[in-house]
């Protein structure tokens, strides 16, 4: 009799833990489709947000992004500025040595920040615009935003008044215009290593065509 009513709450046991056990399963089993199902709703997010992204970077590419272009002339100039949001302009002279300088950089970032246009104009191409934008020194950097001028790089004054500061130090100096996508610390510039014969800017003055524009620039080939 004792051992029929051990036999009993045995089975009544197992059967309690084999319904716990089915229930518990049966809960894992949601939780687990719920985890599946929140998954592929942040996949289809993210995949929606990546072919978003690539329509941007096919729009930028397709008005001359990516790539640092010389532009030949002022109305291209005003053209290439109505076509996009953000756009970094350098106007350069062939004679002066610190814009080829510039120029090296700003190959680089523009790969690097699609999101902006980069382009050069030679002022001797360009006397009402430069005179316009008031620009008076020799490399300068007009940096724009929605088809008005915001800022000014002037020289290499804002970028460690040397001729070997680097590309990431322009990069935090164009951030600081919001004219490209930062993601360093805008409160604190790269760290600089000055080296020892580090060249300092030696102005000289230029005439251009009646103008009068400061070369920033330790050497001259005119």
């Amino acid at each position: 009799m004792a051992n029929q009513s051990i036999d009993l709450i045995t089975k009544a046991l197992e059967h309690s833990a084999k319904l716990v056990e089915e229930k518990v399963d049966a809960q894992l089993s949601k939780l687990n489709e719920m985890d599946e199902d929140d998954m592929e709703r942040l996949k289809e997010k993210r995949l929606e947000a990546l072919k978003k992204a690539q329509k941007q970077k096919q729009e930028w590419l397709s008005k001359g992004h990516g790539e640092y272009r010389e532009i030949s002339s002022e109305k291209d100039f005003f053209s290439e500025v109505k076509d996009s949001k953000n756009v970094v302009c350098h106007f350069y002279k062939n004679s002066t040595f610190r814009c080829k300088i510039l120029d090296k950089h700003l190959a680089i970032l523009a790969k690097k920040h699609v999101e902006t246009k980069f382009i050069k104009l030679n002022v001797e191409k360009a006397p009402f615009l430069t005179e316009r934008l008031r620009i008076k020194v020799i490399p300068t950097l007009a940096l724009l935003l929605d088809g008005k001028t915001k800022d000014y790089v002037v020289g290499f004054s804002d970028l460690g008044n040397t001729d070997e500061f680097s590309t990431e130090m322009l990069e935090w100096r164009l951030g600081c215009a919001d004219v490209i996508n930062y993601s360093g610390n805008l409160m604190e510039p790269p760290t600089m290593t000055q080296r020892s014969g580090t060249k300092f800017t030696k102005v000289e003055k230029k005439t251009i065509r009646g103008g009068g524009y400061d070369s920033d620039s330790d050497s001259e080939d005119d």
